[in-house]
């Protein structure tokens, strides 16, 4: 239940503890034992849909719990609805939250539509110009998932740019969200952010080697602290940027197993209602 593939928990395995890089030491959460049930996971597979936005039509990727405890929005890295953001949503859909991994390219025909990174980056640069699009996009993500969802409680998480895009959902006053866990995501550099309006408890997780987005923590911490949410700032220090995206070059094994970890068990937190994990 790693929230890894295949092959990168498997390396997981493979290496001693004191070889594992990036790990954060940190106690076991305790639950329910199984009690005799025999039980699988996998991430769940996504499906590509469709649904109402600010300006047309937006394009998703969703995956369904079979018991779903509350949901999730998740937004990408700045190469699009990539097929690696599209298994984040099904290992969410495969620990209990049903997910939609938001496609902010959905304006330019989605991020299929265009031919390569290079010009799926430009393309989000260019949106980024007017970037109250992507706080309309998201919030209507917000609303289908609750659609999808009635009576549950949603949160979101972002990955880079996505996790930046999550500290914009929390300026634009979003009430709806119960958690929010931006990953390695630059707070906004535009004076006087706010965060007052929000109800989510925080999980900020960086790495400690990403200078620049590590650069934003204090204005991060300070806008926390002034809209008195329940937050944690969690910083693995030998992690660099992205080191959760098995994909890339910079994924490091067990920083990503222990992220997932962590968010997991914060958003549990928040759907029971039992914010007491904050570090303000």
């Amino acid at each position: 239940m790693l929230g890894l593939t295949a092959a990168a928990a498997s390396s997981l395995l493979a290496a001693p503890a004191s070889a594992r890089p990036g790990a954060a030491v940190a106690a076991p959460r305790t639950g329910r034992h199984g009690n005799g049930v025999v039980s699988s996971w996998a991430p769940v597979a996504t499906e590509a849909i469709s649904f109402p936005g600010p300006r047309g039509t937006l394009l998703g990727a969703w995956a369904a719990a079979e018991r779903s405890r509350g949901g999730v929005l998740v937004i990408h890295e700045n190469r699009g609805l990539t097929d690696h953001i599209k298994t984040v949503a099904g290992r969410f859909a495969a620990s209990g939250y049903s997910a939609l991994a938001l496609d902010l390219l959905s304006e330019e025909g989605g991020t299929d539509a265009l031919p390569d990174d290079t010009a799926r980056m430009a393309a989000l640069n260019e949106a980024a110009l007017t970037p109250e699009r992507f706080d309309t996009d998201m919030q209507a993500a917000v609303t289908e998932l609750l659609n999808r969802l009635p009576g549950q409680r949603v949160g979101a998480i972002g990955f880079c740019f996505g996790g930046g895009m999550i500290w914009r959902l929390l300026a634009a006053k979003e009430p709806r969200l119960s958690a929010a866990a931006p990953l390695y995501g630059p707070f906004p550099t535009t004076p006087g952010v706010s965060l007052k309006g929000n109800k989510a408890a925080v999980l900020g997780v960086y790495g400690g080697l990403d200078a620049r987005v590590n650069g934003t923590m204090p204005a991060a911490k300070a806008a926390l602290d002034d809209a008195r949410l329940d937050y944690e700032l969690l910083t693995f220090t030998e992690a660099d940027h992205a080191f959760f995206n098995d994909t890339g070059a910079r994924f490091q094994v067990q920083a990503a197993e222990e992220a997932w970890r962590r968010v997991i068990g914060w958003f549990d937190d928040a759907r029971d209602d039992d914010h007491h994990h904050g570090r303000r």
